[in-house]
């Protein structure tokens, strides 16, 4: 039998024994790039003197990315976490879970997409990442943390209006990987508009041929692919069961999301693929900045923080996914995972 003294020399918690003190220390990089600029954000002073370690509405500058076709990441401030830290530890704990699976994730360049990918490379797949070109930036630092897992990360840079992209993103896939397992429609655009007046036509086309069109088309290109075991995952939004008048077009767009979400799930389970949704709340992501103008930014900070008391981060939708995407979800489909910080919904 052990003693007290034996388990303090393995470095075993005696009160609580299947607890190590151990974890998992984020490599560290020499040279400073702006991988190690992410890093040092998520591992950094604005989240130490926290009492849960998240960012509260005082703590986001004010800033804006209004007018940008998209939002960049790497110029937010504070950066959002895709990875939760904890006294320079990842809290995050993997169990390989995604060990062999290739996964496609859209908008996976950045926001919750970014949190997605690693986690997934840390349960063990490999993922595709597709973002639009002007996001090459975001895309290269998700694929170096990839990569630190020992998981391949294939870059692919295409609109997802278009549906021959849609079909070129799939078979790119195929053709890296030789399978599809997962995959994730995340990509969407937003813009927060007064008055259904102040929508013009090409805004409107951009969000639905965005956010419908383009997930409907992965899908379309991607059930041919899936078997047993596999899954198609939403963004969907709790936007979707509120309503919210300032984003009306996207409102539309992820009210339709969840409507694919049952009706696919209907139409594939008999074949073993299950289909959900990952309904999110005020989330810290390039959609903010890139939707609102510096006035607005500063007032949703504080007007549209969740119950809990704060926006949530990428790093807190991440593990969702990951449920979703495992065996541990296999009795789940058609269903929407509410994280959103507290607020209560039905459906």
């Amino acid at each position: 039998m052990l003693c007290l003294t034996s388990l303090k020399s393995f470095n075993i918690n005696p009160i609580f024994p299947f607890r190590t003190s151990a974890r998992l220390r984020v490599e560290e990089r020499p040279t400073k790039n702006v991988v190690n600029t992410v890093v040092d954000a998520v591992k950094g002073e604005r989240t130490a003197n926290q009492p849960d370690g998240f960012a509260k509405p005082k703590d986001f500058a004010s800033q804006t990315q209004h007018g940008k076709v998209v939002g960049i990441e790497a110029e937010m401030n504070p950066l959002p976490e895709f990875i939760h830290m904890e006294d320079n530890y990842e809290t995050y704990k993997a169990a390989g879970k995604l060990v062999g699976k290739k996964a496609i994730i859209t908008g996976g360049d950045s926001g919750i997409g970014r949190a997605v990918a690693v986690m997934y490379a840390m349960e063990g797949a490999d993922v595709a990442i597709v973002y639009l070109p002007e996001e090459q930036v975001d895309a290269e630092v998700t694929k170096q943390h990839v990569v630190k897992y020992g998981k391949r990360c294939l870059l692919l840079p295409y609109d997802i209006r278009e549906e021959s992209n849609c079909k070129r993103i799939v078979d790119e896939t195929l053709a890296a990987f030789g399978e599809i397992n997962i995959l994730v429609n995340n990509a969407s655009v937003m813009y927060d508009q007064d008055s259904i007046t102040d929508i013009t036509t090409e805004q409107f086309d951009r969000t639905i041929k965005t956010n419908i069109y383009g997930t409907f088309w992965m899908t379309k290109y991607t059930v041919p692919h899936l078997k047993k075991g596999d899954s198609i995952i939403q963004t969907t939004s709790q936007v979707a069961y509120q309503g919210p008048p300032t984003l009306l077009d996207y409102t539309m767009t992820k009210s339709a999301m969840l409507g694919l979400t049952r009706s696919l799930s209907n139409q594939l389970i008999s074949k073993g693929i299950r289909v959900n949704s990952v309904a999110p709340g005020p989330v810290w992501t390039p959609l903010q900045p890139a939707a609102m103008t510096r006035e607005k930014l500063d007032k949703w900070h504080e007007n549209s923080k969740a119950p809990i008391g704060r926006v949530g981060q990428p790093s807190e939708l991440g593990p969702a996914y990951v449920l979703l995407a495992s065996a541990d979800g296999s009795f789940i489909s058609g269903q929407s995972i509410h994280v959103n910080g507290g607020t209560v919904l039905n459906g």
